[in-house]
């Protein structure tokens, strides 16, 4: 199974017991914190949120104090927040669209037979002509080129999702990078996707055809930043 979807924690290995304990993650939080406020303020339902002030009291509501290293910079990041959902909203109120939120944090699937696709989108507006947009936030950008949306694998996942729930719809794919509200948009050809659902099929084929008890870890330059490191050095081939 493949996962296109933020989480809000990781497991981490914290001692020389072999104990996995649940970590909490700033980012993680501050992520997800914004992904509730803007949910709800796009959401076409009755949600409570359509003005400013709501979208504050909202995130007042949905703030998640887990993983910061200190109350300062719990401060720090929730002015961040705050000034991120203002200007969001001030830019969305200014420029009226005619498109709606068909979905709102929605899980997509696809059957690959083996293994199931699965993605998470932020949000999917339905335009007049027809078209399907997947708009994804990302709350620790400040900028995105629209070769970023191309080359994205969760993007290309989507636009793949979306595209066989709607085979007669256009889809293109929006990053929004929250911090500046910098936006790139992009869009696979059908030919491209289907090259994209060949290739995750042969991935995930050969993840399922891989004895996995018997492989090495091997560094790599992810390494340094990963919450499993600890559990890789047991092997004494690692190093």
């Amino acid at each position: 199974m493949f996962l296109a979807c933020p989480q809000k924690y990781r497991w981490t290995y914290v001692d020389s017991r072999g104990r996995w304990y649940l970590r909490a993650k700033s980012y993680y939080s501050f992520g997800t914190t914004l992904h509730k406020v803007l949910q709800r303020f796009h959401d076409a339902g009755d949600t409570g949120v359509v003005t400013t002030d709501q979208a504050i009291s909202a995130y007042d509501e949905s703030w998640i104090d887990a993983g910061y290293a200190s109350p300062e910079a719990m401060r720090e990041a929730y002015g961040e927040g705050k000034a991120i959902l203002e200007r969001h909203i001030e830019v969305a109120q200014a420029t009226p669209t005619l498109a709606k939120s068909l979905y709102i944090e929605k899980m997509l699937r696809l059957d690959f037979g083996e293994f199931d696709l699965i993605g998470r989108v932020d949000r999917v507006d339905e335009h007049p002509d027809g078209s399907l947009e997947i708009v994804d936030y990302k709350s620790g950008r400040t900028y995105v080129q629209p070769e970023d949306v191309q080359s994205d694998l969760a993007m290309g996942c989507y636009q793949l999702l979306l595209k066989r729930l709607h085979p007669d719809r256009e889809v293109r794919a929006t990053i929004i990078a929250l911090r500046t509200g910098d936006t790139a948009t992009s869009s696979l050809s059908e030919a491209e996707l289907a090259e994209f659902q060949h290739d995750i099929r042969e991935l995930g084929n050969r993840i399922f055809a891989t004895n996995w008890d018997e492989a090495l870890p091997m560094r790599k330059a992810l390494c340094e930043g990963c919450d499993f490191l600890p559990l890789c050095k047991n092997s004494p081939d690692f190093d």
